[in-house]
């Protein structure tokens, strides 16, 4: 049975409640409480309330070239405009204040709490902190740094942004501190599941760090192999410390409750929802309300990805064969493609027990995920599957990507360490240098497919692209979905189809991506007009 975390309600009030646009100014005499900050339980509770900040399942992936919904939207039609206000904006400030708030007041307690405790949970505020300033300067770049709370008359309200370069600093310093003060996996145990652990502050450290060098890298600016270096080095000691290892089930039960729990070492960082419909924190629909009913439907483009069990791509492999019937597109695959695409005889839905052929009225590419579907669930409507936002896996390929972008070349012991261990959970042949270069494969496009496969649904894929500048080639292109094969599908009248009979969801004229602004995402309107020393970003 799993720990849940309580979020405390007068936590929430004295840490909450702020609209966080113009980077926060309420008074500061609004939120102070000279009563509190006495004791480990209040820096408990404070903490909580932080928790609440982990992202739920979502959508996201229909921006990128994995997946579409039922209709075409903003960022991957090129349609939108610099919004008045932004949720992804201000609600990283909101967590950024909570956490700074934790920071500034934690000390309090020395009278009655051991340093180590105070260290404890002041860790735990910076690790989010980093995490709210990563989730800004990876959509906005260059924002406002602010490490204190504000009053109405901080200079700060009104100063320009930091630059990408000093926030980023801010975020390796706050998740070294918090790998170091933070305790271990094993030591949070079943009793503490679910809370930030040193391993987890060093697992983030690797993806930020990933992120912005191979950014700067193919965007030409910064110091790539720093921040490469950086990646490495902290995943490589995620590795080492032993703490966790991949689940040792199906990769389709990672994603169901069987793969909850401490008992399961690939969880680095998750969202709990609960065990049951009696004994939870919140719930989800996201099974019935975003795969079932077609808001994100897996493309083609996501399906050819995935390898033949030979470890060719389904161009090169002499195990493809053109498929006749629906099940054709699984055979001799990774079999994390039929963990993560409904197939005929898979268990679906109280009103469809079982899948046959996706209806193409909701999931338009012909495909339908299948990570996360539950039969009890769809009925419910009340999940309590846990999102997992961090696992072991996205360690070994970040481990692996990051090596070969710093050295333009990774050894095959690298290899096996990583890539080839999700290999192996898929049934696929090992990836060697002498394989890649026998078969005329790219090693860094196998790294970067085993990213795709094992991450897919995930939500990791649109900023791949950005990071790797490739978002201008792969997001305009059309977008495709399964074979249609008309014995299965019946006679569907509005289906357009390609001249090989490919299900044709999204021409190429209705996406647009462009390098010249779409590269950042626009500041929202009412935070310039706050502070004239915001610059909105270039194009927008």
């Amino acid at each position: 049975m799993k720990t849940i975390i309580k979020y405390i309600g007068i936590t929430v009030t004295m840490l909450a409640g702020l609209p966080a646009c113009e980077v926060e100014r309420l008074p500061e005499t609004s939120i102070s409480d000279q009563t509190y900050w006495r004791s480990e339980g209040d820096l408990k509770s404070a903490a909580n309330y932080l928790y609440t900040f982990l992202p739920a399942w979502s959508t996201e992936d229909v921006w990128s070239d994995d997946a579409i919904g039922l209709a075409s939207n903003n960022i991957s039609d090129g349609s939108r405009l610099a919004p008045a206000t932004d949720g992804n904006y201000n609600t990283n400030y909101n967590l950024i204040r909570a956490a700074n708030n934790i920071v500034e007041k934690a000390p309090r307690a020395a009278a009655s709490t051991d340093k180590a405790i105070i260290d404890r949970y002041t860790a735990e505020a910076r690790f989010f902190r980093a995490w709210g300033y990563y989730n800004l300067v990876q959509r906005f770049g260059d924002v406002p740094l602010i490490l204190k709370t504000l009053d109405e008359t901080a200079p700060e309200l009104s100063a320009p942004a930091s630059p990408r370069a000093a926030i980023f600093e801010q975020i390796y310093q706050d998740l070294d501190f918090a790998a170091q003060k933070l305790p271990t996996h094993t030591v949070l145990g079943t009793a503490d599941f679910g809370r930030i652990s040193n391993t987890a502050a060093l697992a983030f450290k690797a993806r930020v760090a990933l992120f912005e060098g191979t950014r700067s890298k193919y965007h030409n600016y910064g110091e790539p192999a720093k921040h490469l270096k950086a990646a490495a080095d902290a995943a490589k000691a995620v590795i080492d410390s032993k703490q966790h290892d991949l689940f040792t089930g199906a990769y389709f039960d990672l994603f169901q409750m069987p793969g909850e729990g401490r008992q399961n070492r690939e969880n680095v960082i998750v969202k709990q929802y609960g065990v049951s419909l009696t004994e939870r924190v919140v719930t989800h629909s996201y099974y019935r309300g975003s795969l079932e009913n077609g808001n994100m439907n897996p493309t083609k483009s996501l399906a050819d990805s995935y390898l033949m069990k030979d470890g060719l791509p389904i161009t090169k492999s002499p195990l493809y064969k053109a498929p006749v019937v629906s099940t054709d597109v699984f055979v001799d695959r990774d079999t994390r493609m039929s963990d993560t695409f409904m197939k005929k005889g898979d268990p679906m839905m109280t009103t469809k027990p079982i899948f046959d052929i996706a209806p193409l009225v909701f999931n338009k590419t012909g495909f339908m995920f299948r990570k996360t579907a539950n039969v009890d669930d769809w009925n419910t409507q009340a999940s309590t599957i846990d999102r997992p936002i961090l696992r072991y896996a996205e360690v070994l390929v970040t481990y692996a990507e990051a090596l070969y972008e710093l050295n333009g070349s990774i050894s095959d012991a690298d290899l096996d360490l990583t890539v080839n261990r999700l290999r192996q959970r898929g049934g696929v042949a090992k990836l060697t240098n002498a394989f890649a270069t026998t078969n005329g494969l790219n090693i860094r496009d196998e790294i970067r497919r085993e990213r795709r496969v094992e991450l897919a649904q995930e939500g990791f894929r649109y900023w791949d692209l950005l990071r790797w500048k490739t978002a201008e080639t792969e997001l305009p292109k059309p977008v495709l979905g399964n074979y249609f094969f008309k014995a299965e599908f019946g006679t569907v009248t509005s289906v357009k189809l390609t001249s090989d009979n490919y299900i044709l969801v999204q021409e190429a004229s209705f996406r647009k991506f462009d390098p010249n602004k779409d590269y950042l995402w626009p500041l929202p309107i009412n935070e310039i007009a706050l502070n004239p020393a915001l610059k909105q970003n270039k194009g927008w």
